[in-house]
This record gives structure tokens, sequence and C-alpha cells, in this order.
């Protein structure tokens, strides 16, 4: 026992590292599941980044600990096996560091979406970045003061600086759930924000516990098995706590894989419960159009519009209608339920208006950035510019078709 309690490969190390690998299977098919199962695109903006940047920081801390902690067996000790590497590096920036900082990412994008009604006025990655950054200075401190023995355990002084640092991040997560929980979110956001802040808690606790069985008694073999055992297991269960959608991809998180909640959501619309979202009223089925109507007119009934958005996709040139027909949701809202609103203008944004948007229209700079800079994501004004510019487009380039649409 006194030999692999060092060197590693006990029985109970590969239960853990079983435990982790666990963990990192059920991460990635979380993470990939609702994609390959609802067909859902995969967005180019921060809602889906800081996403994939936590699977890989989670990923990053499993394996730090796996080996920094000696779980493994090897003969020899190589340069990539080293504590700086894995202790300092890998687990700290690359990893608990990063998990944290795009947590705080994404919630200081709600307080300002949905308290102060605008969007960031920093892009996501350049924040990701500048919060990271204590992290790496601390990393680059002890990697050059090399305070760690050769089983990557370091004194009481250097502990409390590590944990005080990510006590810090807990309290940055703390500050900002005060500041946005009277929102009454639709998603779930703030119960996850809260079980983040839970969770974290924990695994400070956790590895202040490991420490200390660890570093009192370091001559006592099973103490440090079990420490280290201990700590790997609980992390990976942690781990997958911690990770959620919802505050980042609301319609994946609604769009559940489990039998008790069967019903699937297609567009944002029909997430938020907007009346008459993709249905065809029975008035509008049955009433007869007129072709000499001009085309304001005749995109307000809705069995034309969607006739004429399967034409305008055929054409590949059906951003403009989409983005009209979620406009005509996001108007339906009443002007007192802001929060819809906002996830909706949110949507529209990230969809049609932002640059490399997925279907993103082709409106003037100008306009384009009067919406990006708006201070009320809400104001009931706030595409009308737009949709001006887009129905002029659509009029010059003849797409409308009268006859075979109506017919």
């Amino acid at each position: 026992m006194a030999a692999c309690s060092s060197k590693g490969g006990c029985p109970s190390d590969y239960v853990a590292l079983s435990a982790a690998l666990l963990s990192m299977i059920l991460l990635l098919l979380k993470a990939t599941l609702p994609y390959m199962i609802h067909k859902i695109p995969r967005s180019k903006g921060s809602s889906f980044w800081l996403v994939a940047i936590q699977v890989i920081a989670s990923l990053n801390l499993l394996l730090s600990i796996v080996m920094a902690l000696n779980f493994l067996k090897f003969r020899k000790r190589h340069w990539w096996r080293s504590c700086y590497l894995w202790a300092v590096w890998i687990e700290g920036p690359l990893g608990f560091g990063l998990l944290l900082s795009c947590r705080i990412t994404q919630i200081f994008q709600l307080y300002y979406i949905f308290v102060k009604r605008r969007l960031p006025p920093i892009r996501s990655y350049i924040f990701l970045l500048l919060i990271l950054l204590p992290w790496v200075a601390l990393a680059a401190v002890i990697q050059i003061k090399k305070p760690l023995n050769d089983r990557c355990h370091m004194g009481t002084l250097w502990i409390i600086l590590v944990m005080g640092l990510h006590a810090l991040y807990v309290v940055a997560l703390i500050a900002f759930a005060g500041a946005v929980h009277h929102v009454e979110f639709r998603f779930h956001e703030l119960k996850d924000l809260w079980r983040g802040i839970l969770v974290s808690s924990a695994s400070i606790g956790i590895w202040v516990a490991a420490y200390v069985m660890n570093e009192v008694r370091e001559d006592i073999s099973w103490l440090e098995i079990a420490s280290r055992f201990l700590l790997l297991v609980m992390t990976s269960a942690l781990v997958l706590a911690f990770f959620s959608f919802s505050i980042s991809q609301p319609l994946v998180s609604l769009m559940s894989l489990r039998k008790k909640n069967p019903k699937e959501y297609k567009t944002m619309s029909q997430a938020l419960g907007i009346p008459d979202s993709g249905i065809l009223l029975q008035r509008e089925s049955t009433s007869i159009l007129d072709p000499n109507e001009p085309l304001e007119k005749l995109l307000l009934n809705r069995r034309f519009r969607q006739s004429f958005m399967e034409f305008a996709d055929s054409c590949l040139a059906g951003e403009s209608v989409h983005f009209y027909d979620e406009v005509q949701h996001f108007d339906k809202i009443p002007i007192q339920d802001s929060v819809r609103r906002i996830y909706m203008a949110r949507h529209i944004i990230e969809k049609y208006i932002a640059a490399g948007a997925p279907m993103e229209v082709n409106i003037s700079h100008r306009i384009r950035q009067e919406i990006l800079s708006t201070n009320d994501l809400s104001h009931t004004d706030l595409f009308k510019n737009a949709l001006g510019e887009l129905m002029q487009l659509m009029k010059l380039v003849g797409l409308l078709r009268s006859k075979p649409l109506l017919a």
C-alpha cells in the first residue's frame, strides 16, 4: 500500500478513474445529444462557444487531478508529468478557473441583457480573458516560486492563497445572482446560477478537506489513498452537477430527452408561448387574398407568409421573410412583458442581426448598429427600420410571385 500511495495504481485509484471516465462520457453525451437528436443548428456566437469551453474546462479539471495525484502508475518520471503543468496550469487557469470564468461571463451577459436591457458593452471573449487573468497571474507566480513538492502538495500559505482565489470567484457569482434575482426568467437561469454557486462552494470544501487529509499526516498511506479517491470521485460528480445548458441554450434545455417531457419547441416563439406561433388561424386559412394588394399587407396573412417563405427558401433568399415572421411574433408580446420581449429580441439579434449570424439579413451598417447598440431591447420600434429596409429589398429583387403563392 505504501508503494501505490506514492506511485499510484492502487485498486481504489482505478475505481475513481472509472467514475471520472464515466462522468466524461456523460458530459460529452449531454453536450452533443440534444444537437444530434433535435437537429438544432449550431450558433456561431457566445451561446455556443461558452458552453463548449465549459466542457473542455471540465475535462481539463478531471484530467489534471488524475495526473497530479498519481492515479496512474508510471515507471519513469517524464517532463510532461510535471506538477506545475497539471496541478497549477491545467487545474487552475485551464480547469476550475476557466469553468468559473465562463459561468461569470454568462451571468454578466444576463445582467446586462435583462437588468440593463441592452447588449453587453464588451465582447464575451474579451471579458472572459480579462477575468481569467488573475488565475494566469497566480499560476505564473507559483511556477516561479516552485512551492510544490514531489507529490504536488504545497504549503499552508500557498493553499490559503489558491483557495482564496477560488472563493473570490464564488463571491462574484453570488454578487451577480443578487443583481438578477428579481428577474422572472423563463428558462431556469437563476436556478442554475444558484446550483453553480452551491457546487463551486462544495468543490472548495472538498478540496480543503483533501488537503488537510494529505498534508497533516502525509506519512499515513491509507489516508492519502482515501483522500485522493474522494477528491476525484466527488469532482466527477460535481462537474456533472455544475454543467448545464439553460443559461446559454434555452431551446436545447427545453427539448428534454426524458420521456416525462416529450413536448418539443422548434422555435423560440413557441418556447415563449407567444399566441398563434406557427399556427394558422381558421379565418386566415379560408380568406381569399388579393394578389394586387401591396406586399406589406399580404405578409400580414400567415398563410401567404408561409407560402412566400417556402418560395424564398427555395431561391436561397429566405432570410428576410424569416426575419419578418419572427419580428411579427416579437410584436405580439405585450409591452409590459419585458422579459419575454427581451428573450425574443436577443434570439432575433443572434439569428439575423449579429455579424456572422446563421441567417444574417442584408441591412445597412447604420441600422445594424442601431439595433446592436440599443438602450432597450424590449422597445416596440427595435426592428422597425430594419423591416423597412428589407421590405424595399424584397420588392426590388422581385421575390414576390403572387399567383403561384396564392394558388
